[in-house]
């Protein structure tokens, strides 16, 4: 900002170059008056016909000096000082002040550039009565080109002219010195006013550099900081360094569902809440999109960490109120702790981050990182990688296995499964990829390919005419699937594109699926089932369904899952939970399906058990489409060979 010292000196320099100005515009006028003086008057007295006076002034007539001596009055000027006049050697020729020896001596410098420009020369000087403007005057007659025949020296009084040059100057200064306070105060208010906002600015600058613009917490530039501190100061005290991240679960569905608006209302609840249940030495921050970390500073042992994180898990047990929803919404939670996992935060950071992604796979909540998790997390990345470049290429493709009616052997369905022939790695279980594509939400996009490719292959056997093509295909389904609001507008869409009958697909849903959101569930199998489309119960005794929820689920079939199947040959009580489960399904008017089936043993005793249909090796592996035709006539032919089998026992 300008001071004010700054704006002083320069209103000095400002009256300094006026009074200058001043006195070199008086000390001209002054010149003028000089010259005039000997042009209008000297040169006027001694005329070009009396030039011989400039060398032998007794030569001029008494008049001509009468005149010389009244040379002030007669021109009708002021009264000078004094007024002399010279050879151009210096010498004295009159003066107004007495005879020639009462002249005042020459100053020949003056004199010199006077007749070197031929014109005035002044100069001030201080004499017994005050200060005196002294001008030198070359007298020149006609063409200047002629040169100097002499030299006046006129003085003129001085006093009263630096008088009012002081005065003017003292009146310049106060008025510069009011306009210099002015502006001053004018600029200061305006450069303080405008360092204030930028200031502020700068301010809000860095603290938007630092936070997070939704939820005001620090972000992660703000968090590795504060985390490398810590380090520093635990290495110092010999102290543990905690950190946590966490991820909120299907929160992707809440904006999806619901829309950013109320997905950035839930982040900032979630904000909210974790500050009210950490430390106060403790660090909240927002790491982008949904996930948060916690920084705890001298934390203590891995049990003080554990408790913290399952105090930050139990923050989300009561439901968020978003405007007028209540919502349910669950959190992954990873820990670790540094020396004992990482030696430095990079390495903390990746550790807490592979066990947030090792909580959220096995739905553990919270969980200590554990040694050895690193190469699976990186293994798990390139393979999701993998699989995410594998949609839409060859790797991925659909076989199919047959499903058989338990009483008469025949084919009455098939199942489409997905599986992947990676280029290097060569075939990958579905175990291996099908879970990392549930917790990654990958499986949305990959269900929707496997029914777009189904329903391809569906409309192709039709168009060949082939003799299976009556044949419903079931299709598993993810429960990402089932909280999308838009899948049932997809089925229809994509069996109307390649003209299918609706009742040719069923879809899959695990019962595990269901308890996530069973009410949006719900509504949606009832969407899929109003198309047309059949539904079955996948895994089923695996998981928590009540029967109140079969009563009202738009079900026609139930899958037992293969590990009670492969009980039945050993177990006796594998047997009696079967039985349950298919008097159950019977009750509710459902068909029972079981899966697995491995040998002749294991389907005999399914069909004493009174189960519907079987799947598995003992008929079939799954196939790919093209093989498909011969395996179903494989399968005819075993039953019209052992027609006895098919009876039941």
């Amino acid at each position: 900002m300008v001071s004010l010292t700054t704006m002083v000196l320069l209103a000095c320099a400002v009256t300094w170059i006026f009074a200058s100005t001043l006195q070199r515009q008086a000390q001209h006028d002054g010149e003028k008056l000089a010259q005039s003086y000997v042009t209008q008057g000297v040169q006027s007295k001694i005329g070009v016909n009396m030039l011989s006076f400039w060398s032998r002034p007794d030569s001029a007539p008494p008049a001509v000096v009468q005149s010389l001596d009244t040379i002030g009055r007669s021109n009708g000027v002021a009264v000078l000082d004094s007024l002399s006049l010279y050879n151009i050697d210096g010498e004295p020729l009159w003066t107004s002040t007495g005879t020639p020896q009462d002249a005042p001596p020459l100053d020949m410098n003056a004199a010199n550039g006077a007749l070197d420009n031929l014109s005035a020369v002044s100069s001030i000087e201080d004499t017994a009565d005050g200060k005196t403007l002294s001008v030198t005057v070359p007298v020149v007659y006609g063409d200047r080109l002629t040169g100097a025949y002499g030299i006046a020296e006129v003085q003129l009084p001085w006093d009263a002219t630096e008088q009012l040059i002081w005065r003017s100057v003292v009146t310049i200064a106060a008025v510069m010195t009011v306009i210099t306070l002015l502006a001053w105060l004018l600029l200061y208010r305006t450069v303080h006013r405008a360092s204030s906002t930028l200031r502020r600015q700068a301010e809000e600058n860095e603290r938007l550099a630092l936070h997070d613009a939704l939820t005001g917490l620090p972000n992660r530039r703000l968090l590795q900081d504060r985390l490398d501190r810590a380090i520093v100061t635990g290495g110092r005290n010999g102290t543990n360094v905690g950190l946590m991240i966490l991820d909120v679960d299907r929160f992707k569905e809440v904006n999806d569902t619901l829309g950013h608006d109320r997905g950035d209302a839930l982040l900032i609840e979630v904000a909210k809440r974790l500050m009210e249940v950490v430390r106060d030495a403790d660090t909240v921050a927002r790491l982008g999109g949904d996930e948060f970390a916690v920084l705890a500073p001298d934390i203590g042992s891995t049990i003080d960490a554990e408790r913290l994180a399952q105090r930050v898990h139990s923050a989300f047990d009561d439901p968020f109120f978003i405007g007028e929803l209540l919502l349910h919404i669950e959190s992954s939670i990873g820990v670790a702790l540094l020396p004992e996992h990482a030696e430095n935060s990079t390495e903390l950071m990746q550790r807490a981050d592979t066990a947030m992604y090792t909580a959220k796979a096995t739905h553990l909540g919270a969980l200590m990182y554990r040694p050895g998790e690193d190469e699976h997390s990186t293994e798990r990345l390139h393979l999701l990688g993998d699989l995410r470049n594998a949609l839409g290429t060859k790797q991925l493709s659909i076989h199919y296995q047959p499903k058989i009616d338990l009483n008469t052997d025949q084919v009455i369905g098939t199942e489409a499964l997905l599986r992947w022939n990676h280029p290097e790695r060569g075939n990958i279980p579905p175990n291996d990829f099908i879970p990392l594509a549930e917790n990654t939400g990958l499986i949305q996009g990959l269900t929707r390919y496997v029914l777009e490719m189904v329903c391809a292959q569906i409309s192709e056997w039709d168009r060949l005419g082939a003799e299976f093509a009556h044949l419903p295909v079931a299709v598993n389904l993810s429960a990402r699937n089932l909280l999308e609001p838009t899948f049932a507008d997809f089925l229809e869409d994509i069996l109307a594109s390649h003209l299918i009958e609706p009742q040719r697909l069923e879809l899959e849903v695990t019962e595990s699926a269901l308890i996530e959101d069973p009410v949006r569930s719900h509504q949606m199998m009832h969407k899929i089932a109003a198309l047309g489309v059949t539904l079955a119960m996948d895994d089923f005794g695996t998981g928590y369904t009540s029967m109140s929820q079969l009563e009202t689920m738009p079900l026609s079939t139930l899958k037992i899952d293969r590990s009670f199947t492969a009980r039945l040959a050993d177990d006796p009580g594998g047997a009696t939970l079967v039985k349950a489960m298919v008097d159950l399904a019977h009750e509710f008017g459902l068909e029972v399906v079981a899966e697995g089936v491995e040998d002749a043993e294991v389907m005999a005793r399914l069909r004493e058990l009174g189960c519907d249909i079987g799947q598995g090796y003992v008929w079939s592996r799954p196939v790919a489409s093209d093989a498909l035709p011969q395996v179903l006539f494989q399968l005819s032919f075993r039953r019209r060979v052992a027609p006895s089998s098919a009876a039941p026992h």
